[in-house]
């Protein structure tokens, strides 16, 4: 499912002052209940609760090449967690790039965020994997 970006400044500045957060080498996250979530989930076609993520890279962190890839690796980052572990949905997701973000391979980024969404308590509950019965003699 497609993301929901985040485009208002207020909802940026609220998740900074009262969000939780966590950080990492890469990345850093700020996680603050959306208060738009059931009006959201009534517009969805599939009436799913989603979460709304914003991804922001400041000028600190280099030029524009600098700060465009390191949106892109967090965005995939984040698309890859959510389909693999889950992500807890009806929140408001800010994820700021750090400085090592821009020169850190994906599977760095990956772990960084995968860590820090662990500390603020919001990837699903892992999932048993069953053992495989494989046609033994």
């Amino acid at each position: 499912m497609k993301q929901i970006a985040i485009c208002e400044n207020h909802l940026y500045q609220k998740a900074y002052a009262r969000g939780r957060r966590a950080a990492a080498k890469t990345v850093c996250v700020y996680i603050l209940g959306d208060r738009k979530a059931r009006a959201l989930r009534a517009a969805n076609p599939m009436k799913q609760t989603i979460n709304r993520v914003g991804i922001s890279a400041s000028k600190k962190i280099g030029g524009a090449v600098e700060r465009n890839r390191a949106k892109r690796v967090i965005r995939e980052a984040y698309r890859l967690t959510d389909a693999e572990i889950g992500v807890k949905k009806g929140y408001l997701v800010v994820i700021t790039a750090r400085h090592a973000a821009t020169v850190s391979k994906m599977q760095d980024v990956l772990r960084d965020l995968q860590y820090c969404l662990r500390k603020v308590d919001m990837l699903q509950q892992q999932k048993q994997k069953e053992p495989h019965s494989g046609s033994g003699q």
